[in-house]
């Protein structure tokens, strides 16, 4: 969901839980991030990822796990 603050919102929500990784837009409108941290906080993202900020409406959540990436800070990426 692209105009409505989901990469910044989502990046604070990342950051609050101390999780590492990125956020982007992806051209056909959906948003793509990767997360990294303890299981148990990546799943508290996905929860909100699932709601998103106010103006979001969200209609799908796709999981996919990866191993782990280097990185110890959650950003934006363009």
């Amino acid at each position: 969901m692209q105009g409505v603050a989901y990469r910044a919102s989502t990046r604070h929500q990342a950051r609050t839980l101390g999780l590492s990784g990125w956020v982007r837009n992806l051209p056909d409108g959906s948003v793509e991030l990767e997360a990294q941290g303890p299981p148990e906080v990546v799943e508290a993202l996905l929860t909100w990822c699932r709601r998103g900020p106010s103006l979001a409406q969200v209609t799908s959540v796709d999981v996919t796990d990866l191993p782990p990436a280097d990185g110890d800070d959650f950003d934006i990426r363009h």
